[in-house]
């Protein structure tokens, strides 16, 4: 089915990579932006370090948008991940988590449709970002269980599942 536009005028979407870098800057986090498209940037987590990347698609005016963090999937352990990360999946309400196959590396991705917006807001990139964290932190433990610690999906998954109150 096609989708006909409704206003005659056009809106050019900005790229929001500019804002990513001042934010980033502000924020001071540690980045490397190497095209105009692209910027990576690094984040300090309580469980690892996270890697966030993203990417401007001008064709769709999307904005791209990918946290990884180092743990390693090997071969034989993909099939739990995998399982795992289905049922993590299902809890969440944006973004999701993906294994980048030829690294065995976990990731949390989502996209940003901007088309007819000015471009992304400060408030939307901040959001974008915790939420990653907030996901990535929570669902760490219960992929390190799996992948390092033998436990089954289901085993892994309840445990992250159980909200603690307080410190020990």
């Amino acid at each position: 089915m096609a989708v006909t536009a409704v206003k005659d005028t056009i809106q050019v979407t900005t790229n929001p990579i500019d804002l990513i870098e001042q934010i980033a800057g502000a924020q001071g986090w540690t980045f490397e932006r190497s095209a105009d498209y692209e910027i990576a940037a690094e984040i300090t987590g309580r469980w690892t370090d996270y890697r966030l990347f993203f990417s401007w698609l001008d064709d769709i005016s999307a904005m791209h948008f990918a946290c990884a963090f180092e743990l390693t999937v090997p071969d034989h352990r993909r099939a739990p991940f995998n399982d795992l990360m289905a049922r993590v999946n299902e809890q969440l309400a944006v973004g999701h988590f993906d294994l980048w196959a030829d690294r065995g590396l976990p990731v949390f991705r989502h996209s940003m449709l901007l088309r007819g917006a000015s471009g992304a807001s400060v408030e939307q990139v901040e959001d974008l970002v915790e939420i990653a964290l907030v996901e990535s932190e929570r669902f760490y433990p219960a992929f390190n269980y799996v992948v390092w610690g033998g436990k089954t999906p289901e085993e892994a998954f309840d445990a992250a599942m159980i909200d603690t109150v307080g410190e020990a």
